[in-house]
């Protein structure tokens, strides 16, 4: 196909760039330089098995948290068969590492050249492919089918602005499109607009979201205890998570509005990036409030009025430390991260206008009274103000969170057995 010839062209032509800016990503997060002959297909041998593996691609954090529970069912369910899992990010590796140890394989996914990915699946041999809620790569598509290697593309969401996008280039989209084995969606709204680019019906499923079937872990909640017990179990607490670059220093300007209604209010910022901590700590810093790191392990005294959470793994604890929750990457265009997180465990959410990845979910929860949009940082101070000073109306909008998600559970057990039929 013309249309992908040109793509792959292209990217052959950006790869120097692309291993350039992956190098220079390790200045700020060395792991980025670990074994980045992955990246284009040249692995360490795989352990041999008689049974041929399960691949699955969860492009980073979020992805492989998204899908830990279907792995713990498949390695209980097929203890026979191995998994490998991709990512994209050494967060992503970390945390398979964290969840699954020696249990799975982690390798990086290779960029999307022909010829990296063709001898990755010759090394992996991989009898099918789980693509976890990621965007669609031609070579990869490619590959696996010349391979005839089935594809399930799981939890899979599409916003109106990357519909646009595919659609600009209608032949190359439906190309990939029918070589998807199955393609399960997260919404009605995402299914008809995979069906507009050209998915055959017949091969398109409504799962939901496999992120409204995370169990709810007890490490979390006794964590989050002893958090609340530290700095006190009474203060209110506002959970700035998975923020980016500009929305910290938009938080922290107008933290005051917050603490001249509640003058014991913590903030905890949790950036999305490790490779910004340092920089979101210059920005605590230069606030002149009081502020304390994770990482040097201190008692917190009720003087910090700012915690900066610079670990790794531990966003689910503060959610449920946190008496209110802000999802970041919502106050400026990065479309929002998952609202689930912690309406799954009985939080009040806020976030900003622009949440266009999670856009039914942030529409549901809204329907639901259980968040609130706002369009500047400073109404997020005065609602979560509104909510510590109403306690009765703060504990509601939690509860319909909850409720919210246990409606719409079930996207697990749908997936799994369009994942049978693959095995």
């Amino acid at each position: 196909m013309i249309s992908r010839l040109i793509y792959t062209c292209l990217l052959h032509f950006l790869l120097p760039i692309i291993l350039l800016r992956l190098w220079w990503r390790g200045f700020k997060a060395p792991h980025y330089r670990d074994r980045w002959l992955e990246r284009l297909g040249f692995l360490t041998p795989v352990e041999k098995t008689p049974d041929a593996p399960l691949w699955i691609h969860a492009v980073s954090v979020g992805e492989v948290q998204a899908v830990s529970t279907l792995v713990q069912n498949q390695l209980a369910r097929h203890p026979n068969i191995p998994i490998i899992i991709t990512t994209m990010t050494p967060t992503g590796a970390d945390r398979v590492q964290l969840l699954f140890g020696k249990r799975v394989t982690h390798r990086y996914c290779p960029y999307d050249l022909p010829w990296a990915l063709k001898r990755f699946i010759r090394t992996i041999k991989p009898r099918a492919c789980l693509i976890v809620e990621t965007e669609l790569w031609p070579n990869f598509l490619d590959q696996c089918q010349r391979a005839n290697i089935p594809i399930l593309l799981a939890n899979a969401r599409l916003s109106e602005r990357s519909a646009r996008g595919y659609a600009r280039f209608p032949h190359l989209t439906k190309a990939m499109l029918d070589q998807i084995t199955h393609l399960a969606a997260q919404g009605e709204a995402d299914a008809e607009r995979f069906k507009v680019l050209g998915m055959s019906p017949e091969r398109l499923s409504m799962t939901g979201s496999i992120k409204f079937d995370v169990p709810i872990q007890t490490v979390w909640l006794e964590q989050a205890e002893r958090l609340k017990q530290a700095w006190g179990p009474r203060r209110p607490v506002l959970l700035a998570a998975s923020t980016h670059a500009d929305e910290e220093a938009q938080l922290l300007n107008s933290f005051p509005l917050l603490l001249s209604q509640q003058t014991d209010a913590l903030l905890i910022l949790v950036p999305r990036h490790p490779e910004r901590f340092d920089e979101v700590a210059q920005l605590c810093f230069a606030s002149g409030l009081d502020y304390q790191c994770r990482s040097a392990h201190q008692p917190i005294s009720e003087e910090i009025q700012v915690y900066l959470a610079d670990t790794m793994g531990e966003l689910m604890i503060f959610c449920a430390a946190a008496d209110v929750v802000f999802v970041g990457g919502s106050l400026i265009e990065r479309g929002g991260h998952n609202p689930l997180e912690p309406a799954l465990l009985g939080k009040p959410v806020l976030c900003g206008q622009h949440t266009f990845n999670f856009a039914s979910i942030t529409d549901g929860l809204l329907q639901a009274g259980a968040l609130v949009q706002t369009s500047q940082a400073e109404q997020v101070m005065r609602q979560a103000a509104d909510w510590f000073a109403k306690h009765e109306e703060r504990l509601k909008a939690g509860d319909a969170a909850k409720a919210y998600v246990a409606k719409h559970a079930g996207a697990l057990d749908r997936l799994t057995a369009q994942l049978e039929k693959l095995l």
